[in-house]
Parts: structure tokens; C-alpha cells; sequence
């Protein structure tokens, strides 16, 4: 189940779902060079659940504060050093600016590379 965070400013109250925050991390994941594709998934898998946009996210909140756990794939030759320091700096700011709330951790696990191998029996372009 989706868990609701309430927010509660002087008008009203603001409630923002996990999963939208989990979104928003994985769009601007999307964002980074050399960052091909957010791993993960798990059981919504085995029964074809398609879209999900937030898979290898996952965030925490706790009051005010949010913490993402980010697992992705990097296209190979990519400094990977930098790259998972631009991910964190991307995350961060979209996740303060679209939602108000403080981000104490975005945790970054490449787990996989992507290669462009060409297939064998491929002509080689001239």
C-alpha cells in the first residue's frame, strides 16, 4: 500500500504518495548522461505490471525529510564516479523543488553495465 505524506501548511493539508516522490526521483534520474535504465522490479514483474516509472526507486519519509535508494545501469566508459555525483545532485534538487521536502540521503548502487555489442553475423558499417 502507498503511503500518504501529509503536509500541512496554514490552508490546508498537502498529501504526497511515495510513489510520486519515487517518480520524480526516477525522472530526474533520467536526466544524467550514461545512465540507461533504473533496475529493480521484484514481484510486480512476475504479473506483468507495465509503467512503473519509479522501479529501483525507493524513498523514505519521515516528517519533513526524504531519503531515495536509487539502484541503476550505466552505459559502459562512463566515469562512474561522476556520473552517480550528478544523479544525486539531479534527484535532490527535484525532489526539494517539486515537493518542499528536505533530502538527507540519495544512496546510488550501479548495479549493472550496458554494453552496445554488435550482433555477429551484423555487416560492419564502412
Amino acid at each position: 500500500m502507498t503511503e500518504i505524506n501529509d503536509i500541512k501548511p496554514a490552508v490546508g493539508q498537502i498529501q504526497i504518495a511515495d510513489e510520486v516522490i519515487a517518480i520524480i526521483a526516477a525522472t530526474a534520474v533520467q536526466e544524467v548522461e550514461g545512465i540507461t535504465t533504473i533496475q529493480g522490479g521484484g514481484i510486480t514483474d512476475l504479473f506483468g505490471k507495465k509503467n512503473n516509472q519509479s522501479k529501483g526507486v525507493k524513498v523514505t519519509v519521515e516528517g519533513n525529510e526524504v531519503k531515495a535508494e536509487l539502484e541503476l545501469a550505466a552505459k559502459y566508459g562512463v566515469k562512474l564516479q561522476q556520473a552517480a555525483t550528478e544523479v544525486q545532485e539531479k534527484v535532490k534538487n527535484a525532489l526539494e523543488t517539486m515537493t518542499g521536502l528536505t533530502v538527507t540521503a540519495i544512496d546510488v548502487r550501479i548495479t549493472a553495465i550496458a554494453t552496445n555489442k554488435k550482433a555477429k553475423d551484423e555487416p560492419e558499417a564502412e
